[in-house]
């Protein structure tokens, strides 16, 4: 049998996932990156993109978009604090392009330094999800 690790996925109202997993990939800040047991040691902040959790290297693995987040590798395997989640799958491509476009509208309007940065925090994780549901 393979070697597993011990993973979580956690947002901030609950433990969304609890397993041992052979593989994880997950979006770093700076590039996506691989997790196998026996990992050194990290922390890494997470940008907007997708999360691919594989508990067997002969499945397909379970794939969710994160808003961003923290990641904390350690012996045991790894931690995933999650802004938010979202299953790419349960996504209206066209309600999520009026959303950007909402969004766009509300930057361009912004009165005042608050409604600028929650238009740009919108956009900063509703661009990246309708790049990668392009493909």
């Amino acid at each position: 049998m393979a070697e597993l690790m011990s993973f979580e996925l956690v947002s901030p109202e609950r433990l969304l996932l609890d397993l041992q997993v052979a593989h994880v990939v997950v979006p770093g800040s700076e590039g996506e990156f691989g997790v196998l047991p026996g990992h050194a040691p990290l922390m890494s902040t997470l940008r907007p993109g997708l999360i691919s959790v594989y508990e067997d290297e002969q499945k397909p693995p379970q794939v969710f978009f994160l808003k961003g987040g923290f990641v904390e590798v350690n012996s045991e395997g790894l931690v995933v604090l999650a802004e938010d989640t979202i299953d790419p799958e349960s996504i209206d491509r066209a309600q999520l392009e009026q959303d950007i476009k909402n969004s766009m509208e509300d930057l361009s309007l912004a009165k005042d330094a608050l409604e600028l940065e929650r238009a740009e925090k919108r956009l900063a994780w509703m661009k990246p999800l309708q790049e990668i549901l392009k493909h």
